[in-house]
């Protein structure tokens, strides 16, 4: 996946990681673990030549909402020109760069204001369970209101962030499939509760 070794032709060095490539194998994996893309976004800062790739995705099964779910990566220029002097510095191309420099991977899942939102330390406790100690999640709110004679309305956020080593991309080793699954499992779970949330069929 996107490896950067087959980049090399007669002592010139063409690209040292494909990260459209790893983005476009990344969506193709998640359809065989269950999601859907729905979109995709790249966008460069032409200042200092930050990227940003985004993947908005579903699970099969609901792709008419209510869940969204936001895959993004950000590329820091900086973090690749360190990652390349390193990979160059290497005393034989067969040598493997160390797992030191990192981007990272972020999934974010939201839903609509909530009529009845969940109770925060009990939705980060069961999460927890869900996404275990390889995905950790960060649950956040905000409550909103409509009209100041209106009852607040919550929005929830849950994110989580994986730190993904240049040097499993470079050498086409970052198997992700536990991550997509957890992603998965941590979807279902609150689709399984959002129409209770929202208020859909109560009177």
């Amino acid at each position: 996946m996107a490896v950067g070794r087959d980049t090399f032709f007669e002592g010139n060095v063409l690209a040292i990681i494909d990260i459209a490539g790893f983005i476009t194998d990344l969506k193709d994996h998640g359809t065989h673990h269950g999601f859907h893309v729905h979109d995709e976004r790249h966008f460069v800062e032409t200042y200092s030549m930050r990227q940003a790739f985004e993947v908005d995705l579903h699970p099969e099964h609901a792709c008419g909402g209510p869940l969204d779910l936001h895959l993004s990566l950000e590329i820091d220029p900086r973090m690749m020109l360190a990652f390349e002097d390193e990979v160059y510095a290497l005393p034989d191309q067969t040598d493997a760069p160390s797992d030191d420099l990192r981007f990272p991977l972020l999934f974010t899942w939201s839903l609509p204001p909530l009529v009845y939102g969940p109770d925060l330390l009990v939705l980060a406790t069961e999460l927890a369970g869900v996404g275990g100690p390889d995905l950790p999640l960060d649950i956040s709110a905000v409550d909103g209101f409509a009209a100041v004679t209106d009852a607040p309305e919550r929005s929830l956020n849950v994110v989580a962030r994986v730190e993904l080593p240049l040097a499993r991309i470079y050498l086409g080793e970052d198997d992700l499939c536990d991550v997509l699954d957890r992603c998965h499992a941590v979807s279902d779970y609150l689709l399984d509760r959002a129409a209770s949330w929202l208020g859909e069929g109560l009177a």
